[in-house]
């Protein structure tokens, strides 16, 4: 298996429960090897050794047996270009690919499961699934995990439960989160409120590539806050719980708006689709706000012959490593939204 940037992942595939508001479902679990300083205290020898571990541990039959072939890819060998790519993929967070030092990333072929290698812990396992997934993307970490687990000497403690860097993953080490569509909360204005009361739930709202992060294209990522003292399943069970009131308050909005509104609301969707099929420069934020605007059109079938899998692919087709990727040079700013404008009038026409 060779490491391919420009395939799809698995959560781009845009079918599954709640797929026309859930975008995508992520389990991650934070791991740390016994013995070893957390990888803000390491030096590069090391790191180096948590990699030859971890190296070493996915070729167990048993691991192999559980998800499938796992490759590690040393980040050293990979172009700064290469690493962004990763990240607009949701692959490795942005603190990982500036990382300087001995630093991997682990990812089947299908990219539903990867695991960075000294990040903030020494292994952060993830599994990305489309739709609303949850349960299933968490089966899929606990079989890794567990064939991990029995290769590697996890840090553990009886009362604690996993030791992790930071203290608000200690416990499961476990974070779910969701990415959802919501321009129909955003148009009502009823985003504000609804995304503010989650906290009290114990569920974070961030924006398109997590913490830190804004809200682009009307995209959100919900997950939990809270690690310690409540098991994998009541957490998963209670953001799957959250996702999916928060999609059926999205849908009543998306029905409110076509009814008082419907030809402004169909005229704005076709004057996306106008501008993304016409246009001859297109910066990734425009892109992105109106993809969203096509997307909720589709949904609502005002547009038709357009599939979700394509608006999903669209996504990180329109970001700027992934266009120098595929053009084969890097480019300029402008130079960039010419082809992203070029790119993205092909494709949905073509469809």
């Amino acid at each position: 298996m060779s490491l391919n940037l420009e395939r799809s992942s698995k959560w781009m595939e845009g079918s599954g429960p709640q797929a026309d508001i859930v975008i995508s479902s992520r389990i991650r679990l934070a791991r740390n090897l016994k013995g070893m300083p957390f990888p803000n205290l390491m030096n590069e020898s090391q790191e180096a050794k948590v990699i030859r571990q971890v190296s070493q541990a996915i070729r167990s039959p048993m691991l192999f047996q559980a998800v499938g072939e796992l490759q590690l890819q040393p980040l050293r060998e990979l172009s700064p270009l290469e690493r962004l790519i990763l990240v607009e993929k949701h692959l490795i967070s942005p603190d990982l690919a500036e990382a300087e030092g001995n630093k991997a990333v682990i990812l089947r072929d299908d990219e539903a499961v990867s695991i960075m290698v000294n990040e903030e812990d020494h292994l952060r396992l993830q599994c990305l699934l489309p739709a609303l997934m949850l349960h299933e993307a968490w089966r899929l970490a606990d079989a890794t995990d567990d064939a991990l687990e029995n290769e590697l000497d996890f840090a553990f403690d009886q009362e604690r439960g996993y030791l992790t860097a930071c203290p608000t993953n200690v416990g499961t080490g476990l974070r779910a989160s969701a990415m959802l569509h919501l321009p129909a909360l955003v148009l009502t204005k009823q985003a504000g409120p609804v995304l503010a009361a989650l906290a009290k739930v114990g569920v974070a709202v961030r924006g398109l590539y997590g913490e830190g992060t804004e809200a682009q294209g009307n995209i959100f990522q919900v997950s939990n806050q809270i690690t310690l003292g409540r098991t994998e399943e009541e957490i998963i069970n209670n953001l799957s719980a959250v996702t999916v009131q928060l999609a059926d308050q999205e849908r009543e909005a998306r029905q409110l708006v076509h009814r008082q509104n419907r030809w402004q609301l169909e005229d704005r969707v076709g004057r996306a689709y106008g501008v993304l099929t016409n246009a001859r420069i297109l910066s990734s934020q425009e892109a992105l706000q109106l993809l969203s605007d096509v997307r909720l059109g589709v949904e609502l079938k005002i547009l038709c012959d357009l599939d979700q899998r394509l608006l999903n692919q669209l996504m990180i087709r329109i970001q700027p490593a992934y266009l120098q990727l595929a053009t084969g040079k890097e480019m300029t700013s402008f130079e960039r939204d010419v082809r992203r404008a070029t790119m993205v009038r092909e494709l949905l026409t073509e469809k």
